[in-house]
């Protein structure tokens, strides 16, 4: 008798169904259960995989999208990585825009995708010609066949978290979730879980992370655009310079800013503590957490789930590089042992 091989058609079949993995010495002390839902273990190794292969999807039900057709995207680099990966298997021709903070490690994946890339300044305004944003505007014109992603203003972005990332934790938790903390920069991920976690159970507070130079918390607050805010940070894929629609606003309850040292020390305090090989904004969701436990934030009958969005590798010539870090001056004298050092044997 012959047996079944069991295989998947392609690698995008991986994406979604993360885990969800519960928290212990890094919230060792507070009040509460924590747990993770560790999207990098999607086959992007990021949230966006989600948000990719549903506008991808849609595009093609929808008849937008041809083979050979152009992918034109803004990213930071999830994002981008995550198109790059579905135009593979789909037959797609790939071209992004990337924020020049975005970590070499992040380029070099697009590249070695099979992306064409281009990188543009960081700290420019939104409506600069030379900003990611504009610069994709102009490819997606300049492009025959090409469809433009945008991300930042496609409702198709909070729609695939709603239908994934939402049902996957209240099923995985059983229901028992009370709070949710994700980082917000479309909004699109915290946005579409936080909608149908909502709908379940009204109760559930849910938690924006925030980066100081970012627009959104204030935004939130007030209903004002305050340009004043806005000042260069570090934190890739975290806070907007701009307000992007598919942030819904309404079904979050509050904003955390967290601060670009803080959130690289606890990105590497999570990787040493539980084993989970964290990115940056993995360490800025965490360390929202730890000042919201400072507070008294959450009860005891707790049942905290915290959004990893990406993984480690994309940061090894930054948060995870002593050199990187000295440079940025996040390593002073209690710290500059943090990371084990290599010994060399002759």
């Amino acid at each position: 008798m012959q047996h079944t091989i069991k295989a998947l058609d392609n690698i995008i079949q991986l994406v979604g169904n993360t885990p969800l993995v519960k928290l212990n010495k890094i919230v060792e002390g507070f009040q509460g259960d924590f747990y993770a839902k560790v999207e990098a273990l999607n086959p992007g190794h990021s949230s966006k995989d989600r948000i990719a292969l549903h506008i991808i999807e849609e595009a093609e039900r929808k008849g937008l999208l041809s083979k050979g057709d152009t992918i034109i995207e803004t990213t930071s680099g999830n994002t981008g990585f995550s198109i790059a990966m579905v135009s593979i298997i789909k037959g797609y021709e790939c071209i992004l825009a990337v924020s020049s903070k975005s970590s070499p490690d992040k380029i070099d994946m697009l590249r070695a995708m099979g992306a064409k890339v281009y990188v543009c300044p960081a700290h420019v305004s939104a409506d600069d010609p030379r900003s990611y944003y504009q610069v994709a505007k102009r490819l997606h014109e300049e492009t025959k066949g090409s469809i433009y992603i945008n991300q930042y203003f496609n409702e198709l972005n909070t729609e695939a978290h709603y239908k994934s990332t939402g049902p996957e934790i209240w099923e995985q938790t059983a229901g028992q979730i009370t709070h949710l903390v994700a980082c917000s920069g479309t909004g699109g991920t915290i946005s579409g879980t936080a909608r149908y976690l909502k709908e379940m159970n009204p109760k559930i507070r849910i938690i924006g992370v925030d980066a100081y130079g970012s627009v959104l918390k204030k935004y939130h607050e007030t209903g004002e655009f305050d340009t004043n805010e806005i000042y260069p940070y570090r934190i890739e894929g975290l806070g907007k310079n701009l307000i992007p629609s598919a942030t819904d606003f309404e079904v979050i309850d509050e904003f955390i800013k967290v601060s670009d040292e803080e959130s690289a020390h606890t990105a590497r305090d999570i990787s040493k503590t539980e084993g989970i090989f964290a990115g940056y904004t993995c360490g800025a969701v965490m360390q929202a957490i730890k000042q919201l436990n400072s507070t008294g934030a959450f009860p005891k009958s707790s049942k905290v789930v915290a959004i990893f969005p990406d993984h480690g590798s994309r940061y090894m010539s930054k948060i995870y590089s002593d050199s990187w870090m000295e440079a940025q001056g996040f390593l002073n004298n209690s710290k500059v042992e943090e990371t084990p050092k290599v010994q060399v044997v002759r």
